[in-house]
């Protein structure tokens, strides 16, 4: 059937019966309209991708660390980046504004990514994959690759497009399924830090929507107090919709190593020279605490063959707390194996693990990238994924770690009955941009520990006393740690996290997100900008 001709109609009736089509659509979701959100939302555009109804904003009032729940009054399902400047621009003028928060993966653990009453922005609804949110690209002179990324793809998808063209980022996390935008916010660490940087480290340009709604493209030369400080800037400045990102050629294969000590001081003084080595070391190193139950409970014990798990459970259960030194060598093709074999012995050589206890395999690039969500699979099919996660992630200076070592490792964890990695490796402070947001200790070296626990019988507020011990511990001794994804519940101690920092990010925030619309759930500014001096 035709269409009828409408080219007669007065505007003003083509925009009423618009208006009536947005009004339909979203009381049409049979929700009373909230009364944190104001009605002139209706007007705008976007108003047929507001969902209202409770089946989608209880899919986003809770995160992965399941420890916090809050609902936002509205979900935006954007089709573009427009879109999420057009719901900040109408929140930021209005007389009623609200809060509004960016979710990607959703993998924060203490409802950083929630908007009580607000507005919670479904980045994945930009699409996960689209060949047109991913493009790998070039400069001349020098030649620089580089790919840009929409804020909402994950880094399992970028790891696939680039790949397409033999080349991959340089700066991982341990976990693929997170979105670009979401790591950017923090950091974005792994193993391959200490010789790359974090992620934030390897970013060249981002397109940022700020509190305003303003779209603005910043770089290290163009609008660069926004660049750094949306780096590491959970959330406060800007909603990260495109970044670019550095690339370098993607090895085909891995030599992936576990070493096990006994010894605390070995295994941290072996790591540090590892760092140390750069190009002649390990392209990853990472390590962990092992307890005689973990070898059972710890997703990353499949690494181990069951008889090699039965040997080191019996050296666990000797000494009560061993170590994991975790390295891995990239390599581009088979015919080079023979070399690989060569540098790892030698290697080896000087390192003071165990003897008999240096295990090794072989797998492909994406292989290793990608064993965390091997681990997620087995924990899903055991039901063990979506339950309470009381993480804690720190940054603790090298000059102190052996005394967190027995304070915690040998203190307060003991006995450690909980499911799920400790994570401890070294980073290196000058592989950090000073004027990002990100904030290290003092030190040049400094250790990453995550542990990084899961609640399987509804116990997680005893894992997170245990945490609150930890942090007690380290403020009790004098170890000048700083929180890595962190959580604070005053401005005191948000303050105290920042240092210098600090007068910058309240300064940026004024600039950028003058009425405090965006990431509330960081709970660092709750209230009007001129009560933050």
């Amino acid at each position: 059937m035709a269409l009828p001709n409408i080219s007669h109609l007065p505007p003003s009736f083509i925009v009423a019966v618009s208006l009536v089509t947005s009004l339909i659509s979203i009381v049409g979701q049979l929700r009373p309209w909230p009364p944190t959100l104001p009605q002139g939302l209706l007007t705008l555009d976007i108003a047929g991708e507001v969902l209202l109804d409770p089946d989608a904003t209880a899919g986003f009032s809770t995160d992965f660390g399941c420890l916090a729940r809050a609902a936002p009054a509205a979900v935006l399902r954007p089709s573009a980046p427009d879109d999420i400047a057009a719901l900040v621009r109408f929140s930021y003028s209005s007389p009623q504004p609200f809060a509004i928060a960016a979710r990607g993966h959703g993998h924060s653990i203490r409802g950083q990514a929630l908007a009580p009453g607000g507005v919670v922005v479904d980045m994945a609804s930009l699409g996960h994959g689209r060949a047109d949110r991913i493009s790998v690209s070039f400069d001349n002179a020098p030649l620089v690759w580089y790919v840009d990324a929409g804020g909402e793809q994950l880094w399992i998808d970028v790891l696939h497009e680039t790949l397409k063209h033999g080349l991959a980022p340089r700066s991982w996390t341990d976990y693929l399924y997170l979105t670009v935008g979401g790591t950017l916010s923090n950091a974005g660490v792994s193993g391959q830090a200490f010789r790359h940087g974090p992620q934030i480290s390897n970013v060249y340009e981002l397109d940022v929507i700020t509190g305003k709604g303003e779209m603005i493209t910043c770089s290290h030369e163009n609008k660069s107090d926004l660049f750094y400080g949306v780096l590491g800037g959970l959330g406060q400045f800007g909603i990260i919709t495109r970044a670019r990102i550095a690339l370098e050629p993607a090895p085909q294969r891995v030599r992936w190593v576990r070493l096990i000590y006994t010894h605390f001081v070995s295994f941290s003084r072996d790591q540090e020279l590892l760092i140390s080595m750069m190009d002649q070391g390990f392209d990853y190193v990472e390590g962990s605490l092992l307890m005689d139950h973990t070898l059972i409970t710890n997703w990353r014990s499949s690494f181990f063959s069951k008889t090699n798990s039965e040997k080191i459970r019996g050296l666990a259960a000797e000494f009560g707390a061993i170590y994991c030194l975790e390295g891995a060598v990239y390599y581009h093709e088979l015919a080079m194996a023979s070399r690989v074999d060569q540098k790892l012995h030698l290697l080896l050589q000087r390192l003071s693990f165990v003897p008999g206890f240096a295990f090794t395999n072989d797998v492909s690039y994406v292989g290793f990238l990608d064993r965390v969500h091997d681990g997620e699979v087995k924990l899903r099919s055991m039901g063990l994924w979506e339950v309470p996660h009381p993480w804690l992630n720190i940054f603790v200076p090298k000059s102190r770690i052996q005394d967190f070592e027995v304070g915690v490792f040998k203190g307060i964890l003991m006995p450690n009955n909980s499911t799920g990695p400790v994570l401890i490796y070294p980073m290196i402070k000058n592989k950090w941009h000073d004027e990002m947001s990100a904030v290290t200790p003092d030190e040049e070296v400094f250790y990453s520990i995550g542990l990084l626990r899961s609640a399987i019988t509804d116990d997680w507020q005893d894992l997170d006393n245990q945490n609150d011990d930890i942090l007690g511990f380290c403020h009790r001794e004098g170890i000048q740690f700083k929180q890595y994804l962190p959580h604070y519940a005053s401005q005191r101690d948000w303050k105290n996290h920042f240092g210098r920092k600090w007068d910058t990010f309240v300064e940026m925030k004024r600039r950028y997100d003058p009425k405090a619309l965006l990431s509330p759930g960081q709970r660092i500014f709750t209230s009007s900008l001129t009560d933050h001096v």
